[in-house]
Protein backbone atom coordinates (compact mmCIF):
# COMPACT_ATOMS: atom_id res chain seq x y z
CA UNK A 1 0.00 0.00 0.00
CA UNK A 2 1.09 3.64 -0.65
CA UNK A 3 1.15 6.26 2.02
CA UNK A 4 -1.43 8.16 0.19
CA UNK A 5 -3.55 4.87 1.26
CA UNK A 6 -3.64 6.01 4.64
CA UNK A 7 -5.22 9.25 4.76
CA UNK A 8 -8.34 10.45 5.36
CA UNK A 9 -10.28 11.57 1.76
CA UNK A 10 -12.42 14.20 2.39
CA UNK A 11 -15.46 15.83 0.76
CA UNK A 12 -16.88 19.58 -0.03
CA UNK A 13 -19.15 18.62 3.25
CA UNK A 14 -15.74 18.51 5.48
CA UNK A 15 -14.26 21.07 3.10
CA UNK A 16 -16.84 23.56 4.37
CA UNK A 17 -16.21 23.48 8.02
CA UNK A 18 -12.32 24.22 7.58
CA UNK A 19 -11.12 27.16 9.06
CA UNK A 20 -8.22 28.79 6.59
CA UNK A 21 -7.39 29.30 3.04
CA UNK A 22 -7.90 25.63 1.58
CA UNK A 23 -8.70 23.88 -1.66
CA UNK A 24 -9.68 20.53 -2.15
CA UNK A 25 -7.63 18.31 -4.45
CA UNK A 26 -9.38 15.03 -5.35
CA UNK A 27 -10.16 14.55 -1.70
CA UNK A 28 -7.21 15.61 -0.28
CA UNK A 29 -6.92 19.25 1.43
CA UNK A 30 -4.51 21.61 0.46
CA UNK A 31 -3.67 24.29 2.60
CA UNK A 32 -3.18 27.97 0.57
CA UNK A 33 -1.23 29.74 3.68
CA UNK A 34 0.49 31.92 4.58
CA UNK A 35 -2.04 35.13 3.12
CA UNK A 36 -0.38 36.19 -0.41
CA UNK A 37 1.90 38.72 -0.35
CA UNK A 38 0.24 42.43 -0.67
CA UNK A 39 1.53 42.32 -4.49
CA UNK A 40 0.16 39.84 -5.20
CA UNK A 41 -3.06 40.45 -3.65
CA UNK A 42 -2.88 43.76 -5.44
CA UNK A 43 -2.47 42.36 -8.94
CA UNK A 44 -5.27 40.33 -8.55
CA UNK A 45 -7.23 43.29 -7.88
CA UNK A 46 -6.11 45.26 -10.84
CA UNK A 47 -6.78 42.41 -13.52
CA UNK A 48 -10.33 42.25 -11.76
CA UNK A 49 -10.54 45.59 -11.80
CA UNK A 50 -9.86 45.64 -15.85
CA UNK A 51 -12.08 43.07 -16.60
CA UNK A 52 -14.82 44.36 -14.78
CA UNK A 53 -14.07 47.51 -16.82
CA UNK A 54 -14.11 45.65 -19.61
CA UNK A 55 -17.88 44.18 -19.42
CA UNK A 56 -19.48 47.19 -18.23
CA UNK A 57 -23.26 46.72 -17.80
CA UNK A 58 -23.54 43.19 -18.73
CA UNK A 59 -25.77 41.66 -16.50
CA UNK A 60 -24.89 37.90 -16.99
CA UNK A 61 -21.64 37.78 -16.05
CA UNK A 62 -19.90 38.59 -12.79
CA UNK A 63 -15.80 38.82 -12.09
CA UNK A 64 -15.09 37.53 -8.89
CA UNK A 65 -11.98 37.10 -6.81
CA UNK A 66 -11.11 34.20 -4.21
CA UNK A 67 -14.45 31.99 -4.61
CA UNK A 68 -14.81 28.24 -4.50
CA UNK A 69 -15.23 26.35 -7.62
CA UNK A 70 -16.68 23.09 -7.15
CA UNK A 71 -15.31 20.68 -9.96
CA UNK A 72 -16.80 17.59 -8.40
CA UNK A 73 -17.44 16.12 -4.67
CA UNK A 74 -14.06 15.82 -3.51
CA UNK A 75 -12.21 18.69 -5.81
CA UNK A 76 -12.79 22.27 -4.80
CA UNK A 77 -10.10 24.93 -6.05
CA UNK A 78 -9.95 28.98 -5.45
CA UNK A 79 -9.31 30.79 -8.05
CA UNK A 80 -7.47 34.26 -7.59
CA UNK A 81 -9.72 35.76 -10.32
CA UNK A 82 -13.40 34.87 -12.75
CA UNK A 83 -15.37 35.72 -14.76
CA UNK A 84 -18.53 33.83 -15.02
CA UNK A 85 -21.58 34.25 -16.79
CA UNK A 86 -25.33 32.66 -16.21
CA UNK A 87 -23.80 30.83 -12.88
CA UNK A 88 -27.06 29.04 -11.66
CA UNK A 89 -26.04 28.67 -7.38
CA UNK A 90 -24.89 30.98 -5.22
CA UNK A 91 -22.85 28.97 -2.91
CA UNK A 92 -20.11 28.41 -5.07
CA UNK A 93 -19.34 28.29 -8.77
CA UNK A 94 -20.64 25.09 -10.41
CA UNK A 95 -20.06 25.41 -14.45
CA UNK A 96 -16.55 26.55 -15.92
CA UNK A 97 -15.86 29.82 -15.57
CA UNK A 98 -14.88 32.13 -18.57
CA UNK A 99 -12.07 33.23 -17.51
CA UNK A 100 -9.68 31.94 -14.70
CA UNK A 101 -7.08 34.18 -13.56
CA UNK A 102 -4.11 32.89 -11.08
CA UNK A 103 -0.88 35.07 -9.84
CA UNK A 104 1.74 32.77 -8.73
CA UNK A 105 3.39 33.21 -5.90
CA UNK A 106 6.50 30.38 -4.98
CA UNK A 107 4.08 28.46 -2.73
CA UNK A 108 1.37 27.77 -5.35
CA UNK A 109 3.31 28.33 -8.41
CA UNK A 110 3.87 23.78 -9.22
CA UNK A 111 -0.23 23.92 -8.64
CA UNK A 112 -0.95 26.55 -10.79
CA UNK A 113 1.52 25.52 -14.16
CA UNK A 114 0.44 21.89 -13.37
CA UNK A 115 -2.17 20.90 -11.57
CA UNK A 116 -4.56 23.27 -11.98
CA UNK A 117 -3.86 24.17 -15.42
CA UNK A 118 -4.52 20.66 -16.32
CA UNK A 119 -7.86 20.87 -14.34
CA UNK A 120 -9.20 23.70 -15.91
CA UNK A 121 -8.12 22.42 -19.82
CA UNK A 122 -10.45 19.67 -18.53
CA UNK A 123 -13.30 21.11 -17.15
CA UNK A 124 -12.79 23.52 -20.65
CA UNK A 125 -12.69 27.13 -19.05
CA UNK A 126 -12.25 28.78 -22.30
CA UNK A 127 -8.87 31.36 -20.95
CA UNK A 128 -6.74 30.70 -18.57
CA UNK A 129 -4.22 33.62 -17.51
CA UNK A 130 -1.56 33.07 -15.21
CA UNK A 131 -0.12 36.32 -13.66
CA UNK A 132 3.95 36.22 -13.13
CA UNK A 133 4.31 39.09 -10.29
CA UNK A 134 8.06 39.19 -9.71
CA UNK A 135 8.62 39.72 -13.94
CA UNK A 136 5.12 41.60 -14.35
CA UNK A 137 3.88 39.61 -17.46
CA UNK A 138 1.39 36.98 -18.41
CA UNK A 139 1.03 34.10 -19.93
CA UNK A 140 -2.69 33.88 -21.98
CA UNK A 141 -3.75 30.64 -22.84
CA UNK A 142 -6.82 30.04 -24.84
CA UNK A 143 -9.03 26.36 -25.13
CA UNK A 144 -8.80 25.18 -28.84
CA UNK A 145 -10.03 21.54 -29.65
CA UNK A 146 -9.85 20.22 -25.81
CA UNK A 147 -7.02 22.08 -25.43
CA UNK A 148 -4.63 25.34 -24.21
CA UNK A 149 -2.88 27.09 -26.85
CA UNK A 150 -1.01 29.75 -25.51
CA UNK A 151 -1.70 33.10 -26.71
CA UNK A 152 1.73 34.83 -25.86
CA UNK A 153 3.11 36.72 -23.17
CA UNK A 154 1.86 39.95 -22.55
CA UNK A 155 3.13 43.04 -20.36
CA UNK A 156 2.27 45.98 -21.72
CA UNK A 157 -0.07 44.96 -24.54
CA UNK A 158 -3.93 44.58 -24.62
CA UNK A 159 -5.71 41.60 -25.12
CA UNK A 160 -9.29 40.95 -26.14
CA UNK A 161 -11.10 37.43 -25.16
CA UNK A 162 -13.42 36.88 -28.21
CA UNK A 163 -14.81 34.17 -26.87
CA UNK A 164 -16.45 35.56 -23.69
CA UNK A 165 -20.14 36.34 -23.46
CA UNK A 166 -19.64 39.87 -22.36
CA UNK A 167 -16.78 40.66 -24.60
CA UNK A 168 -14.05 40.99 -21.85
CA UNK A 169 -10.34 42.63 -22.72
CA UNK A 170 -7.50 43.24 -20.34
CA UNK A 171 -4.91 46.51 -20.67
CA UNK A 172 -1.76 44.64 -19.47
CA UNK A 173 -0.19 47.74 -19.37
CA UNK A 174 -2.55 49.19 -16.89
CA UNK A 175 -2.88 45.94 -14.71
CA UNK A 176 1.22 46.31 -14.35
CA UNK A 177 1.97 49.69 -14.59
CA UNK A 178 2.12 50.87 -10.62
CA UNK A 179 4.57 47.82 -9.89
CA UNK A 180 7.06 48.74 -12.71
CA UNK A 181 10.06 50.62 -10.69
Amino acid sequence: MGALEYLKHYTYEDYKLWEGKWELYEGYPVAMSPSPMISHQALAAEILFEIKRSIGECERCLVLAEEDYKLSDDTVLRPDVVLICDEPNDAYITKAPEIIIEVLSKSTAKNDEGYKFQKYEAEKVNYYIIIYPDELYAKVYKLKEGKYDKQGDFSSQNYDFEETLCKASVNFDKVFKRFRK
